[in-house]
Parts: C-alpha cells; sequence; structure tokens
C-alpha cells in the first residue's frame, strides 16, 4: 500500500534514496547538494508502481506473458508481448491519492514559475538503473515537453510500462531476472528551455584516456545527440588547464526542437545558419569541464553527463546538468596505462531516448 508522502522533491532527495526513486533521479540530488544545478521537480517512488500492478491485479497476467516467451532472439514474440503487458500496465487501475498527489505535486511546479501547465521532462528512473556494476540506461523511455496535469499522468504511465519494452525484456530474459527487482521509478522534472545540449565524458569513450573531458553537442535539445540521429559538435578539453585539444565543428542536419503546436518536442531539419557553427562557446566549455571534474570528484570514477545551456546563458552561468552515470565499460588501471574497453557503437545505445 502505497503511504504518504508520495513524491520526493529534488531537493530533498539524498543519493541513499536510490532503492525508493532509482539511482537517476538520486543523483540529482547529489548533484544539486554539489552545487551543481539540476532541474526542479519531484521523484514518483518505485513503490508506487509496485502498487499499482499488484493493486490491479496483473502481475500475474504479466508473468504469463513473459513465461510463454520460449527463445529471448524471437523478436516477434517478443514484441509483440512487450505490447500486450505496456497495455496492461497503462490501463492499470492506479490509486486515488496518488493521482491527486501527483497532481498537487505539478500544480506546485507550475506555481514556482509562475507559469501555468509548466513544460516538464518525464523520465524514467528504474531501480538498477545506471548502477556501478551494471547499467539499463537507454533501455526505458522518457518523454519532453509534456503539458498539463492529465498530460503528465499519462506521460507517468508509459514511463512506468516502458520497463516491458522489447530490449528491457531481452536483457532480463537473458539474465534471468524478474521485473519486480528492478521496479519503476519516475522523475518529473521542469524541461528547460535548450539552446544547445549534449553530452560530456570525463574518460574518452574509445581509447579510455582520463586526461580529458570529451564534449559533444548540437543546437536545441540533446535527443537527436543522444539518440545518435545528429552528428554533434565534437570537443576535447584538457581535464587540468581546460586547453583545448581538439574541436570538430559537425554539419549538423537534424535539431530537437519544442513543437508547441503538438506540445512535444520533435526533430526537424537544422536551420541552414546553425547547421555549421559551433554551438558552444569557450566559456560554455569551460563551464561544462567544470562540473564534468566535479561530479568526477564525487564519485571517484569516470562518468558520463547530460548537459543543457539554457537559452539567454551568459558567461559565468552555470550550465544545467540533467543525468550523471558512471561509466561501467572502462575497467580501473594505473594512470598513463588506460586501455581501450569501450565498444563506441554499444555504448552510444546507452543513450537510447524515446527515452529517458
Amino acid at each position: 500500500m502505497v503511504r504518504e508522502p508520495l513524491m520526493r522533491w529534488v531537493d530533498d532527495v539524498e543519493e541513499s534514496q536510490h532503492s525508493l526513486i532509482g539511482a537517476k533521479m538520486a543523483r540529482l540530488g547529489t548533484l544539486r547538494r554539489l552545487g551543481l544545478l539540476v532541474p526542479d521537480g519531484f521523484a514518483v517512488p518505485a513503490e508506487v508502481f509496485v502498487d499499482v500492478v499488484h493493486r490491479s491485479d496483473i502481475r500475474e497476467e504479466i508473468d504469463r506473458e513473459i513465461a510463454a516467451i520460449a527463445d529471448p532472439g524471437d523478436i516477434v514474440s517478443i514484441t509483440a508481448a512487450s505490447g500486450r503487458i505496456r497495455q496492461l500496465v497503462e490501463s492499470a487501475t492506479i490509486p486515488t491519492n496518488f493521482e491527486a498527489s501527483l497532481g498537487d505535486a505539478y500544480e506546485e511546479l507550475c506555481f514556482r514559475y509562475g507559469e501555468v501547465d509548466v513544460s516538464v521532462a518525464v523520465r524514467s528512473s528504474a531501480i538498477g538503473e545506471d548502477a556501478a556494476v551494471a547499467s539499463f540506461a537507454g533501455q526505458y523511455e522518457s518523454y519532453l515537453g509534456v503539458c498539463g496535469t492529465e498530460a503528465v499522468l499519462v506521460a507517468v504511465r508509459r514511463a512506468w510500462s516502458s520497463l516491458f519494452v522489447s530490449r528491457a525484456l531481452v536483457y532480463r530474459l537473458e539474465r534471468r531476472q524478474h521485473f519486480a527487482q528492478t521496479p519503476m521509478g519516475v522523475g518529473v522534472l521542469r524541461l528547460v528551455p535548450a539552446r544547445c545540449a549534449g553530452v560530456a565524458f570525463s574518460a574518452h569513450p574509445v581509447t579510455g584516456a582520463r586526461d580529458r573531458i570529451v564534449i559533444e553537442g548540437s543546437w536545441g535539445w540533446g535527443e537527436a545527440v543522444v539518440q545518435g540521429r545528429v552528428q554533434p559538435d565534437h570537443i576535447e578539453v584538457d581535464k587540468g588547464d581546460g586547453r583545448i585539444l581538439t574541436s570538430v565543428i559537425a554539419d549538423k542536419r537534424i535539431i530537437s526542437a519544442f513543437d508547441s503546436a503538438a506540445g512535444q518536442i520533435t526533430e526537424r531539419p537544422m536551420p541552414a545558419r546553425f547547421r555549421n557553427s559551433p554551438c558552444l562557446t569557450q566559456e560554455m566549455v569551460d563551464a561544462i569541464r567544470e562540473a564534468t571534474c566535479t561530479a568526477e570528484r564525487h564519485f571517484c570514477r569516470p562518468v558520463d553527463m547530460e548537459w543543457v545551456v539554457e537559452r539567454g546563458w551568459r558567461p559565468g552561468n552555470a550550465v544545467t546538468i540533467v543525468q550523471v552515470r558512471p561509466i561501467t565499460a572502462l575497467v580501473d588501471s594505473p594512470p598513463g596505462h588506460e586501455v581501450p574497453k569501450w565498444d563506441p557503437l554499444s555504448y552510444a545505445g546507452k543513450y537510447g531516448l524515446g527515452v529517458r
């Protein structure tokens, strides 16, 4: 049975709560305590998802669907089962107190910004996702540009059901893991108006070198970058003194932009003037480097971060960090003796957002 209080605000979240709201949301609270800029918002604890599954008596149906999958390699059967399970979750009965609590929290977020129906990102935050020893990153879904209480509720349901997307089903089947071991928490965060966005790595994602920060970004929101649908600008900066070691300005042909008519983030051709223009200034690169180094020092291991430079950004401002993860594929080795461990193609798959 879900108990009050239901929602956990980012202001009050601690990393020790990863078993309640998922590491993704718990780490945002940690970053805020470190003095980094993160979006305002709140987490829907995973216990709400558990309560919905049990209260609506759909767990047995889900188990039957999964048990009927004879071969994890049978994509047709898995895709069909995924669709049926997701429909079960998205149509399940939800507790009245949860719906009221979600609506109240969303209205509070709107009030904080003096804006009715503030646009939010509804992000998956499963228990065990982005763990230090294994990562489910990129498997689940998140939704950007969601406006209005009813739309937020629908997006939360869809984030819950993404626990059963085909790739996640295969992942758990291959590891003989039950979905109850990784219940779904959800984050509801203010959508930061993006001038540009992207990712930053505190170790090189191909060579493993740890003397530099690798930054990739493009105009608009970062979804086209993290899903690999746009060739981003690529900058490598010395971790110690901030010197730019490599700077490649890409021909950026796609932009993730907000479609006010559709009420969501969509992709469209990049305007001509922006295509071959750098999305980051030196001051922005410096701010991203500082934030990345701060996170790496705290977590005591290489990290990758998703960042956003807000519209109207000025030198001296911080960049907004919307996600941080430990890099799980890089094996520790003595300084100066790093061995390439990453497959850049498979690692890029971590960023499937449809998502998250």
